[in-house]
């Protein structure tokens, strides 16, 4: 069953779709890695979003404490 499921799986690269069965060990490792690539980013997009958010809340509390001129 196991073997029938990676036949039947796909993956899609620069618009053509390829059987993951039919990709080389060292491509499918490629693949993984192109992956985990993909979701450190997405993790480090979101913290970057988080101490943006967190820099502009500093930034209004500093404006608030400063002297008016």
């Amino acid at each position: 069953m196991a073997e029938q499921d990676e036949q039947q799986r796909t993956v899609t690269i620069d618009g053509t779709q390829y059987n993951l069965a039919d990709l080389s060990q060292n491509a499918r490792q490629q693949l993984m890695n192109l992956r985990a690539a993909d979701g450190e980013i997405q993790r480090l997009e979101r913290q970057l979003a988080l101490a943006r958010t967190a820099r502009q809340a500093y930034a209004r509390a500093l404006q608030q404490e400063l002297p008016e001129q």
